[in-house]
């Protein structure tokens, strides 16, 4: 194929993923953004946690909260689980790989804290174990999901949230959630600083 025709073909496919996501996900997106934002309200945080590009995504959204999104306003409270290097690899070399995210959220969790928990599969068996330390911790979750939301979807439980992509391709699931997570910010500054 022409490699002019690849990148058009990559373009028709994102904007076709965002339009059937936009029209399954637009509700569960403000819910997400809601439930943060009241933890948030009620001196709450948000940790966040993922693999590879998930974990980009994780640190890109507590980036976005800390500083700022779009409007001038103070700082809200989270923290990447993911940037850490010591942190990490001592709880993978003492305990294992898959604790390196639950091993930080019983730690750092509190009643009442996110936890958002990013995987386009919903397998990755550290975020699964993340999600579990959250519960345990009485924490909820926004769970950032794709295909069939994995091991991930079973353990929403009531009060948490799941955004799941409607694709299966790990690129336009990414795409997705990189939008989902802009939005999210958006509606996080909208309900603290511009309640209408």
């Amino acid at each position: 194929m022409d490699p002019h025709e690849r990148v058009i073909q990559h373009f028709h496919e994102s904007i076709r993923t965002k339009q059937m996501a936009m029209d399954q996900l637009a509700s569960v997106i403000v819910d997400g953004a809601r439930t943060m934002a009241r933890s948030l309200q009620q001196e709450g945080k948000v940790l966040t946690c993922g693999n590879g590009g998930s974990a980009a995504d994780a640190q890109h959204f507590s980036s976005e909260l800390l500083n700022r999104f779009e409007m001038e306003r103070p700082g809200l409270p989270a923290v990447a689980l993911t940037t850490d290097s010591s942190t990490l690899t001592s709880i993978a070399n003492d305990y294992a790989y898959n604790d390196i995210f639950a091993k930080q959220v019983r730690a750092l969790g509190q009643s009442g804290d996110i936890l958002l928990a990013i995987s386009t599969s919903g397998n990755s068996p550290n975020v699964v174990a993340a999600i579990e330390a959250a519960h345990e911790r009485d924490m909820r979750v926004v769970a950032l999901t794709g295909k069939d939301g994995g091991q991930m979807g079973p353990l929403i439980a009531e009060g948490d949230v799941e955004v799941r992509v409607p694709a299966t391709v790990t690129a336009r699931i990414q795409e997705v959630h990189l939008l989902v997570i802009h939005c999210l910010c958006d509606l996080i500054d909208q309900y603290l600083f511009n309640p209408e």
